[in-house]
Protein backbone atom coordinates (compact mmCIF):
# COMPACT_ATOMS: atom_id res chain seq x y z
CA UNK A 1 0.00 0.00 0.00
CA UNK A 2 1.37 3.24 -0.81
CA UNK A 3 0.82 5.96 1.15
CA UNK A 4 -0.13 9.51 0.32
CA UNK A 5 2.61 12.23 0.76
CA UNK A 6 -0.11 14.24 2.34
CA UNK A 7 -0.19 11.66 5.28
CA UNK A 8 3.64 12.72 6.00
CA UNK A 9 2.72 15.78 5.99
CA UNK A 10 -0.15 15.41 8.37
CA UNK A 11 2.30 13.32 10.63
CA UNK A 12 4.94 15.67 10.78
CA UNK A 13 2.38 18.58 11.33
CA UNK A 14 1.26 16.38 14.47
CA UNK A 15 3.70 15.69 15.54
CA UNK A 16 5.21 19.29 16.01
CA UNK A 17 1.69 19.85 17.96
CA UNK A 18 2.54 17.36 20.07
CA UNK A 19 6.54 18.93 20.89
CA UNK A 20 4.81 21.91 21.46
CA UNK A 21 2.07 20.90 23.76
CA UNK A 22 4.08 18.88 25.75
CA UNK A 23 5.67 22.25 27.14
CA UNK A 24 2.76 23.09 29.22
CA UNK A 25 2.55 19.53 30.48
CA UNK A 26 3.76 17.79 33.77
CA UNK A 27 7.18 16.16 33.28
CA UNK A 28 5.53 12.27 32.80
CA UNK A 29 3.08 13.43 30.29
CA UNK A 30 5.72 15.71 28.47
CA UNK A 31 7.94 12.80 28.29
CA UNK A 32 4.70 10.71 27.10
CA UNK A 33 3.94 13.34 24.55
CA UNK A 34 7.45 13.79 23.16
CA UNK A 35 7.59 9.57 22.97
CA UNK A 36 4.59 9.82 20.63
CA UNK A 37 5.39 12.89 18.21
CA UNK A 38 8.83 11.02 17.80
CA UNK A 39 6.28 8.29 16.60
CA UNK A 40 4.35 10.12 14.49
CA UNK A 41 7.70 11.41 12.82
CA UNK A 42 9.12 7.78 12.43
CA UNK A 43 5.60 6.83 10.79
CA UNK A 44 6.20 10.27 8.26
CA UNK A 45 9.74 9.53 7.68
CA UNK A 46 8.68 5.70 6.76
CA UNK A 47 6.59 6.97 3.90
CA UNK A 48 9.16 10.12 2.58
CA UNK A 49 12.70 9.63 4.46
CA UNK A 50 14.39 12.50 3.08
CA UNK A 51 11.46 14.74 4.17
CA UNK A 52 13.54 17.18 5.93
CA UNK A 53 11.21 18.96 8.43
CA UNK A 54 10.39 15.74 9.95
CA UNK A 55 14.14 15.09 10.38
CA UNK A 56 14.55 18.63 11.91
CA UNK A 57 11.05 18.25 14.20
CA UNK A 58 12.84 14.87 14.95
CA UNK A 59 16.02 16.60 15.73
CA UNK A 60 14.08 18.96 18.35
CA UNK A 61 12.11 16.10 19.97
CA UNK A 62 15.62 14.23 20.78
CA UNK A 63 17.00 17.61 21.93
CA UNK A 64 13.66 17.36 24.16
CA UNK A 65 14.38 13.99 25.58
CA UNK A 66 17.53 15.18 26.87
CA UNK A 67 16.42 17.53 29.42
CA UNK A 68 14.71 14.75 31.21
CA UNK A 69 17.95 12.14 30.95
CA UNK A 70 18.83 11.30 34.13
CA UNK A 71 22.58 10.81 33.30
CA UNK A 72 25.22 12.46 30.84
CA UNK A 73 25.97 9.04 28.59
CA UNK A 74 21.71 8.90 28.11
CA UNK A 75 21.85 12.41 27.39
CA UNK A 76 24.82 12.54 24.72
CA UNK A 77 22.96 9.31 23.22
CA UNK A 78 19.89 11.85 22.56
CA UNK A 79 22.28 14.66 21.14
CA UNK A 80 23.98 12.19 18.75
CA UNK A 81 20.31 11.29 17.50
CA UNK A 82 19.57 14.82 17.52
CA UNK A 83 22.55 15.75 15.60
CA UNK A 84 21.99 13.06 12.85
CA UNK A 85 18.52 14.32 12.29
CA UNK A 86 19.63 17.57 12.02
CA UNK A 87 22.62 16.75 9.59
CA UNK A 88 20.14 14.93 7.50
CA UNK A 89 17.59 18.07 7.39
CA UNK A 90 20.37 20.23 6.36
CA UNK A 91 21.50 17.63 3.72
CA UNK A 92 18.42 18.02 2.28
CA UNK A 93 18.00 21.26 2.57
CA UNK A 94 21.35 23.16 2.49
CA UNK A 95 20.71 26.54 2.16
CA UNK A 96 18.07 26.44 5.57
CA UNK A 97 19.54 28.81 7.94
CA UNK A 98 17.39 27.38 11.12
CA UNK A 99 18.56 23.49 10.15
CA UNK A 100 22.34 24.85 10.52
CA UNK A 101 21.57 26.69 13.44
CA UNK A 102 20.18 23.70 14.98
CA UNK A 103 23.03 21.36 14.21
CA UNK A 104 25.53 23.74 15.45
CA UNK A 105 23.61 24.05 18.64
CA UNK A 106 22.82 20.11 19.03
CA UNK A 107 26.99 19.96 18.53
CA UNK A 108 27.38 21.90 21.61
CA UNK A 109 24.45 20.21 23.62
CA UNK A 110 26.46 17.73 25.66
CA UNK A 111 28.76 20.42 27.42
CA UNK A 112 25.41 22.54 28.02
CA UNK A 113 23.88 19.72 29.48
CA UNK A 114 26.53 19.20 31.76
CA UNK A 115 26.44 22.96 32.64
CA UNK A 116 23.03 23.03 33.67
CA UNK A 117 23.46 20.00 35.71
CA UNK A 118 26.36 21.64 37.52
CA UNK A 119 23.98 24.71 38.42
CA UNK A 120 21.30 22.73 40.17
CA UNK A 121 19.19 21.87 36.98
CA UNK A 122 19.17 18.18 37.73
CA UNK A 123 17.90 18.53 41.50
CA UNK A 124 15.17 20.52 40.08
CA UNK A 125 14.08 18.72 37.56
CA UNK A 126 14.27 16.03 40.31
CA UNK A 127 11.84 17.69 42.13
CA UNK A 128 9.68 18.05 39.44
CA UNK A 129 9.12 14.88 38.45
CA UNK A 130 8.85 14.39 42.30
CA UNK A 131 5.67 16.75 42.89
CA UNK A 132 4.63 15.44 39.23
CA UNK A 133 4.19 12.00 40.68
CA UNK A 134 2.79 13.45 43.97
CA UNK A 135 0.20 15.80 42.54
CA UNK A 136 1.50 19.01 43.00
CA UNK A 137 3.03 21.68 40.70
CA UNK A 138 6.42 21.41 39.28
CA UNK A 139 7.85 24.13 41.94
CA UNK A 140 6.38 22.01 45.08
CA UNK A 141 10.10 20.52 46.84
CA UNK A 142 10.39 16.78 47.73
CA UNK A 143 10.17 17.31 51.69
CA UNK A 144 6.39 19.62 50.90
CA UNK A 145 8.54 22.61 52.45
CA UNK A 146 9.90 25.80 50.16
CA UNK A 147 12.72 27.98 51.25
CA UNK A 148 12.72 31.22 50.30
CA UNK A 149 16.69 30.83 48.45
CA UNK A 150 14.66 27.73 46.40
CA UNK A 151 11.41 30.22 45.32
CA UNK A 152 13.99 32.23 43.92
CA UNK A 153 15.80 29.58 42.16
CA UNK A 154 12.44 28.05 40.93
CA UNK A 155 11.83 31.42 39.60
CA UNK A 156 14.51 32.16 38.01
CA UNK A 157 14.65 28.17 36.18
CA UNK A 158 10.75 29.38 35.25
CA UNK A 159 11.67 32.54 33.76
CA UNK A 160 14.56 30.81 31.63
CA UNK A 161 12.51 28.07 30.52
CA UNK A 162 9.58 30.56 29.27
CA UNK A 163 12.35 32.30 27.27
CA UNK A 164 13.77 28.86 25.82
CA UNK A 165 9.95 28.11 25.02
CA UNK A 166 9.27 31.35 23.13
CA UNK A 167 12.30 31.06 21.22
CA UNK A 168 11.87 27.56 20.14
CA UNK A 169 8.15 28.90 19.20
CA UNK A 170 8.98 31.91 17.11
CA UNK A 171 11.56 29.58 15.44
CA UNK A 172 9.03 27.37 14.80
CA UNK A 173 6.79 29.87 12.87
CA UNK A 174 9.30 30.96 11.00
CA UNK A 175 9.69 27.38 9.84
CA UNK A 176 6.09 27.17 9.33
CA UNK A 177 5.67 30.26 7.60
CA UNK A 178 8.63 30.11 4.97
CA UNK A 179 7.30 26.17 4.18
CA UNK A 180 4.18 27.15 3.47
CA UNK A 181 1.11 23.64 2.56
CA UNK A 182 1.12 22.10 -0.17
CA UNK A 183 -1.77 22.75 -2.12
CA UNK A 184 -4.77 20.88 -2.29
CA UNK A 185 -4.81 17.36 -5.04
CA UNK A 186 -7.15 17.13 -7.27
CA UNK A 187 -9.87 14.40 -6.58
Amino acid sequence: MVLHPLVAYNLTRWAGALLELSQFQNVLESKKMTQDAISKLEEALLINPRKHDALWCLGNAQTARTFSAPDQNEARVYFERASQCFQKALNEEPGNDLYRKSFEVAAKGPQLYSDLRKHGLGQLGMEAAAGARAGAGPSASIGGKTTKKNKCSNLKYDVCGWIIFAVGIFAWLRYAKSHAPPPPLPQ
